[in-house]
């Protein structure tokens, strides 16, 4: 640990007295201005403000606290919202040297019911209590196979094993039941086996070329190819459990890492190893439908690795399905940072 440069220990030391994580050593890091930012003067900072506040506070350093109090005590329009993150903030690009990865998520809409029959037949599994903590506990084909049934721990059953799929890359959702109630449904934890990317392992397969494999034509292809189909999704051995979220408003978003509903276009998916929970992000999207924005970092996934990596939330049901599936871009990504940690990362780069 003494050997690492010191902004390699000011990440470290965050990671684990915040986040309580294992450090890991931090790539570059590049001191910006504001004036660096790409549409920073025509951003609406005010509304990013207002997701900051949401999970403001949750990292427990004084520092942060200090901030959170300055910004909950005055009504800040977007210009006064624009001087509070210039002022106490600086941008820090963090492992500049590669480019941005965005893709998008979304909170998923199935149809499902509280026991089993012919139409509902695929359980939706809470976490085991006995699931090893400190190993592997059964892959999602032993699963499959009912390595987990009959222990009570099904929440409900769906119709689709691919909905299921990808309620579990989701990983939160909306259960529609035949009575008109709704099941909303957040992360418990997983199996810990590695996520593996099924789109990927089409790719590597020779079926699709790596523009073609979105989320729509894995699910039109698993269908039309159901025996084939299902030794894909057994592929990705990662298998998601679920806990019932009670007293959520319909209106909310789902439940991040951070324990707080999610915004859509607002709050994004980081690695906690490299971009603190809570933070402003400033994206800087590239692709079909770019955009520059102020985000903030309030959820974690199990594929989003490295410090140039974001997965970004789009809302709930199938329109905002379809617009995260589309996302597959690069561009860029900058921490702000409050001033003192800033510098202290640029003086060891």
């Amino acid at each position: 640990m003494s050997r690492l440069p010191r902004a390699h220990l000011v990440v470290a030391f965050w990671a684990f007295a915040v986040l309580g994580m294992p450090a890991r050593a931090a790539p570059s890091a590049t001191m910006l201005s504001f004036q660096d930012l790409a549409g920073w003067a025509e951003s609406d900072q005010g509304a990013a403000l207002s997701v900051f506040l949401t999970t403001c506070g949750i990292p427990r350093d004084p520092e942060g606290r200090a901030l959170c109090r300055i910004a909950r005590d005055q009504a800040l329009p977007n210009r006064t919202a624009r001087a509070f993150f210039e002022t106490f903030f600086r941008p820090v690009l963090i492992g500049g040297e590669d480019a941005a990865r965005f893709t998008g998520y979304f909170e998923p809409e199935l149809a499902g019911a509280l026991a089993p029959d012919d139409r509902y037949r695929f359980p939706v599994y809470a976490l085991p209590p006995d699931l090893p903590t400190d190993g592997q506990g059964p892959t999602r084909a032993e699963i499959d196979g009912g390595a987990l049934a009959d222990r009570g721990l099904e929440i409900a059953w769906v119709d689709d094993p691919v909905d299921l799929f990808f309620l579990q890359i989701q990983g939160s959702g909306r259960i529609h039941l035949p009575d008109g109630n709704v099941l909303r449904l957040g992360f418990a934890g997983h199996n810990g086996h590695p996520y593996q990317s099924v789109g990927e392992e089409l790719v590597r397969r020779g079926v699709f070329q790596p523009h073609e494999a979105s989320a729509a034509m894995i699910r039109s292809w698993v269908r039309d190819n159901p025996d084939e189909g299902r030794e894909l999704l057994q592929h990705n051995a990662s298998y998601v459990f679920f806990r019932m979220i009670e007293g959520l408003p319909s209106r909310a978003g789902p439940i991040g890492a951070m324990n707080r509903s999610l915004t859509p276009r607002r709050s994004i998916a980081v690695d906690p190893a490299y971009v603190p929970l809570g933070a402003p992000v400033w994206v800087e999207k590239a692709g079909d439908a770019p955009f520059e924005r102020l985000m903030i970092a309030q959820d974690t996934g199990s594929a989003i690795k490295g410090p140039q990596r974001a997965d970004i939330f789009f809302g709930t049901g199938n329109a905002a399905g379809r617009q995260a599936g589309r996302v597959r871009d690069g561009g860029r990504m900058v921490v702000l940072l409050p001033i003192q940690r800033a510098y202290a990362m640029a003086e060891g780069n």
